[in-house]
C-alpha cells in the first residue's frame, strides 16, 4: 500500500510538472501561426493545424474596444458578408477595413461623425468605445438581433520598441483581424468557447502606436469576440481604449500617442506604413 501511495503521489507530482511546463509556455507565448502578414491568396483560407487551447486562466484578456456603437445587422449569414468590406460601403470608401486598420485611417473617424449604414441593416452607427464581458459566450450582441451580425472593434497597441508578440484569438463564428494595414489572420469557424483558442499567432508590432482592427460575423447561436496577447506583450505594451467611455475621451487618451498629421493624407501616410 505504501508502494502505491508513492507511485499516486509521483504521477501527480508529474501531471503537475507538465501542466505547469504547459503555462509556462502559453505565458511566453507558443504561436502555431508564424510568417505573417497573409498574403493575398491566403485571405480567406482556413489556416491548417488548430490547437484547441483553453485560455480561461488568462486574465489578459481585452475588454474594452473602440468602434461602431452597434452591429451590421441582417446579414443573411457570414458567408454573405465576409468578402465584402463593410466599412467601405458605410463611408462611400473614405474608410476601408484595410485603411481604418492605419494610425491615419483610425484617426479619420475622430471627425467623422458616423458609419452611414442602411436602416435595413441596423441603421447609422456613431463611433465611440464600448465594452465587451470576456466571459459572457454572447458578448458581441450589444442588446441588439443576436443572429447574422457583424461586428469591428479597434484598440491601439503602444509598444516601447519594435516587438513579435503572440495574439490568441477567441471568436464566434467567421474573423479576421487587421494591423497596421495588413491582414495577419483569418479563421472561418468558432473557437468553441468564449476563452477557446485555435490558434496562437505570431505578429509583430511597430515601435510606437500600432492599430488593430478585429472583424467578427455571426451566424446563429453563441456570438463573441474576445483577444489576449502574451504576457510579456501585456507587460510591455499600453492598450488603448484604458479608461476612456466615448469618442472625446477615447482620442484624448491616445493624443499623445498618435502623431500629428495634416488632414488630406491619408493614402500617403497608409503608403508609407505599408513600405516600412
Amino acid at each position: 500500500m505504501k508502494r502505491f501511495h508513492l507511485f499516486l503521489l509521483a504521477f501527480i507530482l508529474s501531471l503537475g510538472l507538465v501542466f505547469s511546463g504547459t503555462n509556462v509556455a502559453l505565458a511566453i507565448g507558443e504561436a502555431n501561426i508564424k510568417g505573417g502578414p497573409l498574403k493575398e491568396a491566403e485571405f480567406f483560407q482556413k489556416p491548417p493545424g488548430t490547437v484547441d487551447e483553453d485560455h480561461s486562466g488568462f486574465d489578459t484578456w481585452i475588454s474594452k474596444w473602440y468602434g461602431p456603437d452597434g452591429n451590421y445587422t441582417d446579414t443573411g449569414g457570414p458567408g454573405n458578408v465576409i468578402r465584402r468590406d463593410l466599412i467601405g460601403e458605410g463611408t462611400d470608401d473614405k474608410l476601408t477595413q484595410v485603411t481604418l486598420s492605419t494610425l491615419a485611417g483610425l484617426q479619420k473617424t475622430e471627425k467623422m461623425d458616423e458609419i452611414g449604414w442602411e436602416n435595413a441593416h441596423g441603421g447609422p452607427r456613431e463611433w465611440t468605445v464600448f465594452e465587451l464581458d470576456p466571459n459572457n459566450p454572447s458578448n458581441m450582441n450589444r442588446g441588439g438581433p443576436t443572429d447574422n451580425i457583424d461586428i469591428y472593434g479597434i484598440l491601439v497597441i503602444d509598444a516601447p520598441k519594435a516587438m513579435t508578440s503572440i495574439m490568441s484569438p477567441a471568436h464566434d463564428n467567421n474573423a479576421q483581424i487587421w494591423i497596421n494595414g495588413e491582414k495577419w489572420y483569418y479563421h472561418p469557424d468558432w473557437t468553441g468557447g468564449a476563452k477557446k483558442i485555435d490558434y496562437n499567432v505570431e505578429i509583430k508590432f511597430q515601435k510606437g502606436a500600432n492599430v488593430l482592427l478585429y472583424r467578427v460575423s455571426e451566424g446563429g447561436g453563441d456570438a463573441y469576440m474576445n483577444l489576449h496577447f502574451d504576457d510579456a506583450t501585456h507587460d510591455a505594451v499600453k492598450i488603448y481604449p484604458d479608461k476612456a467611455t466615448n469618442k472625446t475621451e477615447f482620442f484624448q487618451e491616445v493624443a499623445g500617442v498618435l502623431p500629428v498629421e495634416p488632414e488630406g493624407k491619408l493614402t500617403t501616410i497608409w503608403a508609407d506604413i505599408k513600405r516600412k
